[in-house]
């Protein structure tokens, strides 16, 4: 068999993959691009596994069942994650999402000088 075809076919995935994870707004979206990228890495695994003999047999589809369960458990938290968004701020663009909180006292309207 000849390798080519599904190397490229996953460089495709990942490679769209990336360009959803740099381009979308919506988190629903950048989840189902980082599933892309995983689904490529997949395949990559399966097809080195039937074109390469290695010392251990089907490692590379144990490698591509271990993937299989993380993403299962990124796309777990993820969605939980973004329910949890879209309940606090009625969105779930990533450019809204807050990376730092500001302090408790500085959110109140309290700051260095008022106490």
């Amino acid at each position: 068999m000849r390798p080519v075809i599904p190397y490229v076919t996953a460089a495709l995935l990942f490679g769209l993959g990336v360009y959803g994870v740099l381009r979308r707004r919506n988190a629903v979206l950048v989840l189902m691009a980082v599933e892309l990228m995983l689904n490529a890495v997949n395949l990559i695994l399966v097809t080195a596994d039937t074109t390469v003999r290695a010392a251990l047999p089907h490692s590379g589809q144990v490698f591509a069942l271990f993937v299989i369960v993380l993403a299962a458990a990124e796309i777990g938290v993820g969605l939980a994650i973004v329910l949890q968004l879209y309940r606090l701020r009625a969105s779930v663009t990533v450019d809204d999402v807050p990376l730092t909180e500001a302090p408790a006292e500085v959110a109140a309207g309290r700051g260095e000088g008022d106490r």
